[in-house]
């Protein structure tokens, strides 16, 4: 009879950590993601700036703004991973644009605000980027705990399910960046 109860105490004790492990690493994916967030909210806080510093100088460059604007309200509207990497898309391909133009316009390059807010964009996205690779990393682990066995059988008994990557699907923004001089 000993022998039984010690059995299904450990039995059940196993099946506690099991579950333990999952919520860890449930929670370790909302963090990772409320990193992404904060750096995107980041981002898209100093468009606003941008799109104000810019639009003094380039006067013809209205749809080259709206872009950039539209993926703000994109992002701003997001309501899962999917989404909001669709709306990160638009809003690379829109900065992208952007600063392209942006060198036709030799005052606004040497403007002193274009030239801040352009630094702390760099430094935003690099965060960002650490940021995707953190979140990734903690939905591998979490996704592998979710489907090996037999930590497979508590995640379908209590409701835990994959995450979502983070993945972009912009063809263009795969491909190796060309540098000519």
């Amino acid at each position: 009879m000993e022998f039984i109860i010690g059995g299904v105490v450990v039995i059940a004790g196993i099946l506690i950590l099991m579950y333990n492990r999952l919520v860890s690493g449930k929670n370790a994916v909302k963090n990772a993601w409320a990193g992404i967030d904060t750096q995107l909210q980041r981002r898209y806080d100093l468009i606003p700036n941008l799109v104000e510093t810019v639009k003094g100088y380039m006067t013809h460059e209205r749809e080259t703004l709206e872009k950039v604007t539209q993926a703000r309200t994109a992002f701003m509207n997001a309501g899962s991973v999917k989404e909001m990497a669709e709306a990160e898309n638009m809003m690379a391909g829109a900065l992208k644009s952007l600063f392209a133009v942006s060198e036709n316009y030799p005052d606004l390059k040497a403007s002193q605000n274009f030239m801040m807010l352009q630094e702390e964009l760099a430094g935003t996205e690099n965060k960002i980027s650490y940021s995707r690779q953190r979140y990734n990393s903690t939905v591998m682990d979490y996704n592998n705990m979710v489907q090996q066995f037999p930590n497979n059988i508590i995640a379908g008994m209590f409701n835990f399910t994959k995450e979502e990557f983070f993945e972009i699907e912009n063809p263009e923004a795969k491909q190796a960046v060309k540098v000519q001089f």
